[in-house]
């Protein structure tokens, strides 16, 4: 079964859901203290608990974007496109683990978690 990178141990021992958090500056942030369950809409069950975001939380990621931006504008444009199309590369290798999340995330026939994950897949060829 396919373990998502992304997620956290639960944060209480009366929790027993793995705990989705956020990613800013390559670390896994709780920030804030409200959650939110994630059901599986074919099964009605929860599936993992997101961790909502409060402002300090935000305030974190957009300064980080902020304080990453300068490098990321001063990176060679062949540089970036290297990035972009191994993004593209990590998206098609791993197609059948982004789409069975999709599909239990958030209820979609895999026919259309297939279509969604290859338009998202063409805009970053574009980019």
């Amino acid at each position: 079964m396919y373990q998502d990178p992304f997620l956290q141990s639960a944060g209480s021992p009366s929790t027993t859901l793995p705990t989705i958090g956020h990613l800013i500056d390559g670390k896994l942030v709780a920030g804030g203290s409200r959650s939110q369950d994630v059901f599986n809409p074919a099964t009605g069950r929860a599936e993992k608990r997101l961790l909502l975001a409060d402002q300090a939380t935000i305030a974190q990621a957009v300064a980080s974007a902020h304080a990453a931006y300068p490098a990321w504008r001063a990176t060679p444009p062949l540089k970036r496109a290297r990035v972009m199309g191994r993004l593209k590369q990590l998206l098609e290798e791993n197609a059948d683990q982004i789409c069975a999340l999709l599909t239990a995330e958030h209820g979609k026939v895999v026919g259309d978690a297939q279509g969604e994950l290859q338009r998202g897949i063409e805009n970053v060829e574009y980019a």
